[in-house]
């Protein structure tokens, strides 16, 4: 393929710090939101019910539409396109680390009216930052070699990202729940010392990554005048067979990304029954599981390569089911063990980040060869859209489960029958998602000779662009 020039390593490290920003606010929220709200600020299960759908609901409905607008936006030579979106959002973004864990105490009607605001308001800030960073990758990095090498640096900046949003809180917020002696009133400061730490990791890694690490393309700046329109581009991308088989895997997977690490910080308090006056603990499972994440990145690539990425991801699914059986067995103590079967978990989890913008990118680029034009953005939106409702299908599992126990308001002794519940909810439920997402990828038409066969034709189309915009 013609390219003026290749993407350096420095350009792919410093485009994968944009993963900390977007995976340090996104799994910080996905892993204390929950907890703080039922157990700091008070709000009942039907209350958080209520605001995780509303909120689900609109994270689902913003995210085509910001995606339309990044790619309907004209190309500026300043302020390019994708970049104006990501430098207006990136600080308020790193704000909404703060302003999450500040929601007032002592009053449920008010507790729950800033919950709702503050949830909605952190979710167009976000998405707004990562629809933009994320279809800038396969813009950025045109052919599947180029994405398989700077997936590498992206999925590293996330595994830290994940650190900080899981394992630092353990050691700041100590205990995360009321318990013992240990009150709301006095976690509360905790969490909030916690969002300002948080905040500012963000804004630090953000500021290189926001002023060194986008390059747009010039060559796809006249895509926008053959670009269709809101229904149209929309009715494409959702006649896609292969993005809507993608879709809906990827809706199950995110469901258990969203599902594990909400219920984990119960599931550790309650089942394997850490003491509040070592809560750091807890963090130690998700050290070990992030640590095996980082290391066999290298291994997927490996293997993408050799039995194809589609397959490799399938092999990633199988293993995490094996992974996840062990929390059925765990109880009281049983912290050792938990962080060994934790450990194991890192290899599913680390090819489940991996594949999954690959195998994406490759469905916008068979969508170019038939619609002529880059849609990474509506694609990454629709995307988006689809996979949210796993919020729903998440906060809904919960709130049976919790209702069906007798924890619909937190109380800081449950009972067995809940204890058993946060044991399905580690371990039945993310398994059935799998099951769904391997029989998904299963059908996954994109491989093998029509991959090839679609990469031909795309290499033609990117030689003449580049043509084009020389001329």
């Amino acid at each position: 393929m013609t390219e003026s020039k290749p993407p350096s390593l420095k350009s792919k490290i410093i485009f994968g710090l944009s993963a900390i920003p977007d995976q340090l606010t996104y799994q910080a929220f996905t892993f204390l939101v929950f907890t703080y709200y039922f157990s700091i600020i008070d709000l009942n299960m039907t209350q958080l019910w209520v605001g995780f759908t509303i909120w689900g609901i609109w994270n689902a409905i913003n995210d085509p539409l910001l995606g339309l607008l990044s790619d309907r936006t004209k190309f500026f030579k300043k302020f390019g396109k994708r970049r104006f979106y990501i430098t207006i959002s990136f600080l308020p973004l790193a704000l909404m680390m703060i302003f999450i864990f500040t929601a007032p105490m002592g009053n449920q009607l008010f507790g729950f009216i800033y919950f709702m605001f503050i949830i909605i308001l952190y979710e167009g800030i976000y998405t707004l930052y990562s629809v933009n960073v994320n279809a800038l990758f396969p813009e950025m990095f045109s052919t599947e070699k180029q994405r398989a090498s700077a997936n590498i640096w992206v999925k590293l900046f996330t595994v830290l990202g994940l650190i900080f949003a899981t394992v630092v809180p353990t050691l700041l917020i100590e205990p995360m729940v009321p318990k013992g002696s240990t009150t709301a009133s006095d976690i509360y400061p905790m969490y909030f010392f916690n969002g300002i730490l948080l905040a500012v990791v963000t804004l630090s890694l953000a500021l290189p990554f926001v002023f060194f690490g986008i390059k747009e393309r010039p060559e796809y700046k006249n895509d926008i005048e053959i670009a269709p329109n809101f229904l149209k581009a929309a009715k494409i991308t959702l006649k896609n067979k292969a993005f809507i088989i993608f879709v809906i895997a990827n809706t199950f997977v995110w469901y258990v990304f969203g599902l594990l690490p909400t219920v984990f910080p119960l599931y550790a308090a309650h089942v394997l029954e850490i003491p509040a006056e070592e809560t750091f603990l807890s963090g130690l499972p998700l050290i070990a599981a992030f640590v095996v994440t980082a290391f066999v990145f290298p291994i997927h690539r490996k293997i993408g390569k050799k039995y194809g990425y589609r397959n490799a991801f399938i092999i990633t699914l199988v293993s995490w089911i094996i992974a996840l059986l062990p929390y059925i067995f765990l109880g009281s103590g049983d912290i050792i063990l938990c962080i060994i079967f934790t450990a194991f978990m890192g290899f599913p989890l680390s090819g489940a980040l991996y594949f999954v913008d690959i195998l994406l990118g490759d469905i916008i680029d068979e969508d170019e060869t038939k619609t002529g034009c880059r849609r990474e953005g509506s694609y990454y939106g629709m995307n988006a859209f689809i996979h949210r409702l796993s919020i729903l299908l998440k906060i809904s599992t919960i709130a049976i489960v919790f209702q069906g126990t007798g924890w619909a308001t937190y109380t800081p002794v449950p009972g067995l029958n809940v204890i058993f519940g946060l044991k399905l909810l580690m371990v039945l439920f993310p398994v059935i998602a799998i099951v769904v997402a391997i029989i998904m990828m299963v059908i996954f038409p994109l491989h093998g000779k029509k991959l090839n066969e679609m990469r031909v034709k795309l290499e033609e189309i990117h030689n003449r662009k580049i043509k084009e915009c020389q001329e």
